[in-house]
């Protein structure tokens, strides 16, 4: 695909209803077993038909096989325990009970490289496969071992480097480490979390991409947007440093959001990823209000550039509107690339 304006979203969708309980975060499975496995590979399909149906270019599996995008990871890891748990602050914005660091991490095989080869075998579009970046893995644990985030977040690094690796080796194009907490801890940011991100990413063969955004559409993080003023300005500290990075594409939360829309030309020689569905909200997006938002970045990013997405995940949004989301991405992306026609 060498047109314009390439659609794609975060990574997640809604998981249908006999999987696992709709609306929520950590839902639990509701199968076990062998009739798990076997409605994780329906729930991809699923979503897989739901993104080529609506005429999404780049696409995801949803992260169907997941519960949460950080915690599935690290259930895989010797040195982590989950069976006791300290409650600690997410992004200084609400409490969880999280597992404890206990020793060194270390991993002890391929985490997702078998559902990264079902995915791609299962379309014949391009495909972006997500992990969660370093710094917000430090940041969705109690650390009794390191006694420091960033030798823990070093050691994340590395482990994601050779799950990166076989990821890529299954033919995906894209792989996506997922980082909120980059806009939150600024100095740390600057000081040792871009580059733990490109350790992590370090001699992948596809394209590189880093999603930041203002969280998933639950209370706390609407809560907490609400502190921010009539100006999102988190990605003016950030997108300088990205900037001079190794990776090569930013995904970022635009639509419905105070995020000044001149802020993504910090990103100048990235691909941006701009958020023109917003996923706070059930609102479906018409398609000329995702027409808007692209017109708008294309005022400071080339559309050779430009990749339409979605602001977040979606996983809490029900099916419905996140269908509804996708061919809205779609068809907006549809409008613009028609009028840059010559």
């Amino acid at each position: 695909m060498s047109f314009l304006l390439q659609t794609t979203i975060a990574g997640s969708l809604p998981k249908p209803r006999w999987l696992a309980e709709p609306n929520t975060l950590w839902a639990p499975w509701l199968l076990e077993g062998s009739a798990l496995a076997d409605g994780k590979r329906d729930a991809v399909r699923l979503a897989l038909r739901d993104q080529e149906s609506a005429g999404i270019d780049i696409v995801t599996d949803g992260e169907q096989t997941r519960r949460h995008f950080v915690t599935t990871f690290l259930e895989q890891l010797d040195g982590v325990d989950f069976q006791h748990r300290k409650t600690v602050r997410i992004r200084n914005r609400y409490d969880a009970d999280v597992p404890i660091v206990v020793g060194a991490v270390a991993g002890r095989g391929p985490v997702f490289v078998d559902d990264a080869k079902f995915l791609r075998g299962q379309t014949a579009r391009k495909v972006k496969y997500t992990l969660p970046g370093p710094m917000t893995m430090v940041d969705t644990l109690y650390d009794a071992h390191y006694r420091s985030r960033e030798k823990l977040a070093w050691a994340f690094a590395e482990i994601l480097n050779e799950e990166a690796l076989g990821i890529a080796a299954t033919g995906v194009d894209v792989i996506q480490f997922d980082e909120p907490a980059f806009n939150v801890y600024f100095d740390e940011v600057r000081d040792w979390g871009i580059a733990a991100l490109e350790r992590a990413a370090r001699g992948l063969p596809c394209t590189t991409a880093v999603h930041i955004c203002y969280g998933y559409g639950i209370k706390a993080n609407n809560d907490w947007k609400q502190t921010l003023g009539s100006e999102w300005r988190q990605y003016e500290q950030t997108f300088p440093l990205l900037a001079r990075s190794q990776i090569q594409q930013v995904s970022l939360e635009c639509a419905n959001s105070h995020v000044p829309i001149d802020l993504i030309a910090l990103l100048d020689g990235k691909d941006v990823l701009v958020g023109c569905v917003d996923v706070a909200s059930e609102h479906i997006e018409s398609p000329d209000e995702v027409a808007a938002t692209i017109r708008a970045a294309m005022e400071h990013v080339a559309p050779e550039r430009l990749y339409p997405c979605t602001n977040c995940g979606m996983v809490p949004l029900s099916r419905e509107a996140a269908r509804g989301k996708l061919e809205a991405l779609a068809a907006g992306a549809l409008i613009v690339r028609r009028e840059l026609q010559p």
